[in-house]
């Protein structure tokens, strides 16, 4: 069995954003299920660039589709937590991202899970990869590790 990495603390992460759990994000063991760890993972990353101007959903001509995603899970999240997730940029290439994003439960020091997923920003007509735009490329740089 290989040594499994400790948990990062907020401190190796660069932007956070705050996500309510919700009663359904529990399991019948009383702990959040892993698929909702993928969804705050979405959440808190997609909400950022909205945040930021340089997503726009409805409308706009690049969009990024989640090509990879991983998770390495420490110890319990669950409802009524409140769920602080910290994001970075771990590689940006031409029209790639690979972002990873720790989950912090209520005011916890460490990471309750990690997960990461890549973003490949293609045309929204064609789905064919596209260089990331001007805008985007700035914000994802001030937040890379």
């Amino acid at each position: 069995m290989t040594d499994r990495p400790a948990p990062a603390p907020r401190a190796a992460y660069r932007a956070f954003r705050t996500i309510s759990t919700r009663w359904m994000d529990n399991d019948v063991y009383g702990h959040m299920n892993n698929v909702v760890h993928y969804a705050l993972f979405d959440t808190a990353v997609n909400g950022w660039l909205i945040e930021r101007g340089v997503l726009d959903i409805a409308g706009g001509d690049q969009i990024g589709l989640v090509v990879e995603t991983g998770c390495r899970y420490f110890s319990e999240i669950a409802f009524p937590d409140t769920v602080t997730a910290g994001l970075r940029v771990a590689r940006l290439g031409t029209s790639s991202v690979r972002y990873e994003v720790g989950l912090f439960r209520n005011d916890a020091a460490e990471a309750a899970a990690e997960g990461f997923f890549v973003h490949v920003y293609v045309d929204r007509a064609t789905r064919r990869p596209k260089p990331l735009g001007a805008a985007l490329r700035a914000a994802l740089e001030g937040i890379a590790a």
